[in-house]
């Protein structure tokens, strides 16, 4: 079912929601036809729900090989890159600089990834990020996750998650990702997500595009985004590990007011611009037609 005019409540929800990371896992695209791939989604009618093309600092230098083409004919906006850090952030920042020094006019690197299991990674690479330049660290599911989103608070930084991948066991367990959700609402720290989130709704299926790709059970972005919207509200661990668990569409219902779950539970348009403004970014995805695609399945665009 085709919805061409979504309800209020989903455009705030999913307003540039997807960052699109078609040279990863398991997409794994050539930089040719990932960058050919996000121009095409920038002129379609959801580019609404499109945010930044994910690339390595690495190759910075052959995207806009491939890309300048394509930038220079999009004259109704820039185009805008989030970077994977390097293992050495001050050559990392130093590719960025030199990047957008040539670039800015037309396409902007103006956020970060980075990988951090320490303090000491969060405050040193705080030190050296650039005002224009928002970084959101990568934070380890461990013991050590309550100490490592209390430095991204006191360094005023922003946390990531990876929710999936290509094997089973690389799906963290609800428990685990309601913890990190509540650990960083409690610090005001928002966050974004990324890997095996293709999925609206919490689903089994295959998990990679191979003929014989192993299957398991993927998170749901939508499960994700509110359960932290009702994580927010203050509801139990327990109702929110429900909802990260249920797999049934119908039982969430989108209005020009809000998002009803269970017909008991509801999330207000101005909860949800909060949520998104105060501490839910985006989430990275290798594909964007698959999120598109189940979305217009169950009747939300």
């Amino acid at each position: 079912m085709k919805n061409s005019n979504p309800k209020e409540s989903v455009r705030v929800l999913l307003s540039e929601i997807i960052d699109y990371a078609g040279l990863f896992p398991p997409s794994q695209l050539s930089m040719a036809e990932a960058v050919i791939n996000y121009a095409t989604y920038k002129n379609s009618n959801y580019n609404w729900m499109l945010g930044r093309f994910v690339v390595p600092a690495a190759r910075l230098e052959e995207f806009i090989e491939n890309a300048q083409d394509f930038i220079s004919h999009d004259t109704k906006s820039g185009w805008r890159l989030c970077v994977l850090a390097g293992e050495d952030i001050y050559e990392t920042m130093r590719q960025i600089e030199d990047f957008n020094a040539r670039n800015a006019s037309r396409v902007l690197c103006d956020v970060l990834e980075v990988k951090a299991s320490t303090t000491s990674k969060i405050e040193n690479t705080a030190k050296v990020l650039p005002d224009y330049v928002t970084a959101y660290f990568e934070l380890p599911l461990n013991e050590n996750l309550g100490d490592l989103v209390s430095a991204l608070a006191i360094n005023g930084q922003n946390a990531k998650i990876r929710t999936g991948g290509i094997t089973a066991d690389a799906f963290p367990p609800t428990s685990e990702i309601i913890r990190f959700i509540r650990t960083c609402l409690a610090a005001n720290v928002k966050f974004k997500a990324t890997a095996g989130l293709h999925h609206p709704i919490r689903c089994f299926k295959p998990l990679t595009y191979d003929a014989n790709a192993p299957e398991g059970t993927m998170h749901g972005f939508l499960n994700l985004f509110l359960a932290a919207g009702f994580a927010r509200a203050g509801f139990k661990s327990s109702l929110l590990e429900e909802l990260m668990e249920d797999e049934f569409p119908e039982n969430l219902s989108f209005s020009e007011g809000g998002v009803t779950w269970h017909r008991d539970y509801i999330l207000t348009v101005s909860q949800l611009k909060h949520l998104r403004e105060e501490s839910v970014g985006s989430f990275g995805s290798c594909s964007f037609d698959e999120p598109i695609t189940d979305l217009r399945e169950i009747g939300l665009l």
